[in-house]
């Protein structure tokens, strides 16, 4: 499954740390994040707890980048 999130980020710098920290999240097969669109598309691994994931890769991303935000 795919989804696309509204996110909030200062650079393209602190945008690749936010991809990293979510490509490495268990449960998401591959993320991408776009600092021009400010927008996350994560592709989530079969049967995983979409919401739980992504209240992983939230905590994910503020420990690289603390002031990011990911608008669920």
């Amino acid at each position: 499954m795919k989804k696309t999130y509204k996110i909030d980020v200062d650079c393209a710098n602190c945008a690749a740390k936010m991809e990293d920290a979510t490509k490495n999240t268990p449960g998401v097969a591959d993320a991408t994040v776009n600092f021009m669109t400010l927008k996350m598309k994560v592709e989530f691994e079969d049967g995983a707890d979409v919401a739980s994931v992504m209240e992983d890769v939230k905590k994910n991303c503020k420990k690289v980048e603390s002031d990011c935000e990911i608008f669920l």
